[in-house]
């Protein structure tokens, strides 16, 4: 993986928002990625938000480094991801005719398709529908899907939460939000935590 320069901008931007909030009290990954995503936001407040389990964090970021498939619901989130292309389940060919004959959203759709593709020891990061985090879900409790991270962050006022709450309950390894925020650049700061942790630790900055 490139190594990746931090700006300035970057550099101060992470110092004025540690001023503001505390990290201190989370483990390593946990906090590489609440910090992401409070910096993503510039909203303090998903410090309460995000709930995480580091040893899920550490085994995904490993997945990652040792070339896992990347699987995102959305465009939006594989263009966040700036060090890793990803599969994109709206993008799998024949979501469209799938969603029409099944009577199931596009996003489920595509979900189920790239889960045929994609079944052992991918990460999923699921951050538009909460239609497509649903799928993930019914496909693991049948076993059809053994992922080795699922980051579950939908967005919206509609079953969020309650997918979400649903992915906390299943005991998958995972990220979440607790709320009906969420959403494409949340998911994308997750997964960007991952990748860089060792190198924004090195450099004693970002984690």
């Amino acid at each position: 993986m490139n190594r990746r320069e931090r700006h300035p901008i970057e550099v101060e931007s992470y110092r004025i928002m540690r001023s503001r909030a505390d990290f201190a009290h989370y483990p390593p990954v946990t906090r590489a990625v609440v910090e992401r995503v409070v910096h993503t936001t510039a909203d303090p407040s998903w410090t309460g938000e995000v709930v995480a389990d580091e040893a899920a964090l550490w085994a995904g970021r490993q997945a990652l480094l040792d070339g896992a498939d990347l699987v995102t619901d959305v465009r939006m989130v594989a263009a966040g991801v700036t060090a890793r292309s990803a599969q994109v389940g709206l993008e799998q060919p024949g979501t469209a005719e799938l969603a029409a004959r099944e009577g199931v959203t596009r996003s489920a759709a595509g979900i189920r398709i790239a889960a045929g593709r994609y079944p052992e020891g991918a990460v999923w990061a699921i951050g538009n529908a909460p239609t497509a985090l649903e799928e993930l879900l019914r496909l693991c409790a049948e076993g059809a899907v053994r992922p080795e991270l699922v980051i579950g962050v939908p967005v919206g006022f509609v079953g969020a939460v309650d997918s979400k709450a649903a992915l906390r309950r299943s005991g998958l390894p995972a990220v979440s939000t607790l709320t009906e925020r969420g959403g494409a650049a949340i998911a994308s700061a997750a997964v960007n935590a991952l990748l860089y942790f060792e190198q924004d630790q090195e450099r004693g900055g970002i984690r």
